[in-house]
């Protein structure tokens, strides 16, 4: 009886100390972060004339280290983007700003250097949408594509894990939740983020 309880005894304890090696190591491959920075969108195959609009995001990074030169990053990040219409939607210029909880599932590489690319797909999460457009609803409330970009980290030294980065999202669904016989509303997303990101 003494055998039978110390061997399940010692499973127990070996099931347990794997785990926690497991969890361990998890968490040795984690970090988290913060960025923040400017945005300069506008919308693709619009059926009407517009301009870039100046916007700015922010927000949370976590990254998974997968190995020596590879990761994957995802963010939560608040991000105004839009675009200006040029006297044709409304019949006058105006600002259609809209705010998205953004999401990016990025795969990483790095190189030695501390150069680092970066591709994956974004689904944005409408916050708020345009005002004053004349429509109850201007946007839909999910915008999904693709994001790519290219950065710079600092691997060692008093700024580790301090960096620059520049990224591009362009979207694949109708921004455009409205009903007109006018103006048609498959346009798309795009917008260019240039910001800072310090990763603890």
């Amino acid at each position: 009886m003494k055998k039978l309880f110390l061997v399940g005894f010692a499973l127990v304890a070996s099931q347990m100390s794997f785990g926690q090696s497991t969890l361990g190591n998890i968490m040795q491959r984690l970090s988290f972060g913060v960025k923040a920075g400017g945005n300069y969108s506008n919308f693709t195959d619009a059926g009407f004339d517009t301009e870039g609009l100046a916007g700015f995001h922010g927000g949370l990074i976590v990254n998974f280290k997968l190995a020596d030169k590879w990761s994957i990053q995802e963010e939560f990040l608040y991000s105004t983007q839009g675009a200006k219409t040029k006297n044709s939607l409304l019949g006058l210029e105006k600002d259609l700003k809209l705010s998205y909880l953004s999401v990016p599932i990025l795969v990483k590489y790095h190189s030695n250097i501390g150069i680092y690319a970066e591709v994956g797909p974004q689904v944005n999460m409408l916050i708020e949408d345009a005002k004053n457009t004349g429509f109850d609803k201007f946007a839909d409330k999910i915008d999904a594509g693709v994001a790519a970009g290219i950065g710079y980290q600092f691997k060692g030294g008093s700024l580790k894990g301090l960096g620059i980065g520049a990224r591009y999202y362009q979207g694949f669904t109708d921004v455009g939740k409205f009903n007109s016989s006018a103006v048609k509303s498959d346009f798309k997303n795009s917008v260019f983020q240039a910001g800072v990101f310090y990763i603890f």
